[in-house]
């Protein structure tokens, strides 16, 4: 008879010795399967690097004078989830970073291209203000009580692009329309409020691409092949619920009706388009449950609608993209703050492959007095491609340890998201 176990960090230990225990273990598991597309998946993948260095530029930002101790920094390397030494990271992209030997330590700060961009940014962002306070307005709009504890806001707020200071610079300079309310008196209780409706916010995306095309009724867009033709079968039964908006009242709904699933598809789908990426993580989103009225299983609702959204477990972090935000890989309409980081990642690139040739020629240069012929060398290497897997780049530190349910870390991750009913 079979037996599988499944180990949770503590006592607990599931035994299923039963087939049927068996299937219920693979739906459930399926409760996470779609799938996959290679282009959003590109789409996904390309921005880790760019995660990670624009954390370092914001570490270094913060530091006095703009300047980092690399042993500092090395501290750091933990929250940003990277192992190795922190000063290989940094030689690799020398466009962004200038590394420097001073008072027998290595300290780090950023490049002028860098600071250039940094500037360039943080300009947009002033002239940015007034989305800012429409995109805060409308997320206040769509919560149950027309307030969201700060905590919450701020899971979200590099999403939205709001400043570090978006408290003082948005909501202390629109006392007409915010308000902050502490009535716990904690800092962790500190809640933003909606003090005026304005009526010109409490339009949809799908509203106003309903307009822009005079359709008369507001109407989900569906992006999958025509070959996926149980899923367009789905799509047409939900399309002919009626539209709700996410900024009506949901109470008014019946809990598990067509109606409530429509609601809650349409409030998904708008705060993805309220983000620079049209993306988010599913966690995330699970913080604002009660705020929003959204269902216990909100991975089950997203699954549901593979034409309107794309999940993915890229990086073991469970995303949620916004289909029709994307053609290929590409991001249809870009933030003018979107432009500006991806001259961050053009700038990092170049940096790399500047790494990367550098590095070449060293290689190639110690072989060469080796008396290793080339053409040896190339075939090694061109065999050693073959074999290794496509995301092996993303690997910086040749960690090739089991991903997904496999992984223990990972498998923590999923329960709590799975089962855990208190993850707001």
């Amino acid at each position: 008879m079979l037996t599988r176990r499944i180990h949770h960090r503590g006592p607990t230990i599931l035994s299923l010795q039963q087939p049927q225990c068996l299937s219920i273990l693979y739906r459930t598991f399926s409760l996470w399967s779609m799938k996959k597309d290679p282009d959003l998946e590109s789409a996904l993948s390309r921005n880790r690097r760019w995660i990670v260095n624009n954390q370092i530029k914001n570490i270094i930002l913060r530091h006095p004078n703009q300047e980092i101790p690399i042993a500092f920094l090395q501290k750091k390397f933990k929250t940003l989830d990277l192992k190795g030494k922190a000063l290989n990271w940094l030689h690799k992209y020398p466009s962004c970073f200038n590394v420097t030997f001073t008072s027998e330590e290595h300290c780090c700060h950023l490049s002028k291209r860098m600071m250039s961009l940094v500037e360039e940014e943080e300009s947009v962002r002033e002239s940015q203000e007034n989305a800012f306070v429409c995109r805060l307005a409308k997320l206040l709009m769509m919560s149950v009580n027309k307030r969201i504890n700060v905590l919450k806001i701020n899971e979200l707020k590099r999403n939205l692009g709001f400043p570090d200071d978006y408290i003082v610079r948005i909501v202390a300079k629109y006392p007409n329309l915010f308000r902050v309310v502490n009535e716990g008196g904690r800092k962790s209780s500190m809640e933003i409020e909606l003090v005026h409706w304005d009526p010109q916010f409490a339009v949809s995306t799908v509203e106003t691409a309903a307009r822009r095309s005079g359709n008369i009724r507001p109407t989900f867009s569906c992006s999958l092949p025509f070959s996926w033709v149980k899923s367009w079968e789905r799509f047409r039964e939900f399309d002919l619920v009626p539209y709700f908006s996410p900024y009506v009242d949901p109470r008014e709904l019946v809990e598990g009706s067509k109606e409530m699933e429509k609601r809650n598809v349409g409030l998904v789908h708008e705060v993805l388009s309220l983000t620079l990426w049209k993306k988010s993580s599913i966690v995330k989103l699970g913080h604002f449950r009660r705020e929003f009225a959204l269902p216990d299983r909100l991975n089950v609702l997203l699954l549901k609608h593979p034409g309107i959204f794309y999940v993915s477990n890229k990086y073991q972090i469970y995303t949620v993209l916004l289909r029709e935000a994307y053609v290929g890989s590409k991001l249809v309409e870009k933030d003018p703050l979107v432009v500006v980081k991806e001259k961050f990642g053009e700038l990092m690139q170049e940096g790399l492959h500047e790494y990367n040739q550098r590095r070449r020629h060293i290689n190639m240069e110690k072989r060469r007095k080796k008396g290793v012929p080339l053409a040896r060398v190339d075939e090694v290497k061109c065999r050693r491609r073959r074999s290794e897997n496509a995301d092996s780049d993303d690997d910086e530190d040749g960690d090739n340890k089991l991903g997904g349910l496999f992984d223990p870390e990972e498998r923590k991750r999923f329960y709590k998201v799975l089962f855990d009913d208190d993850t707001s």
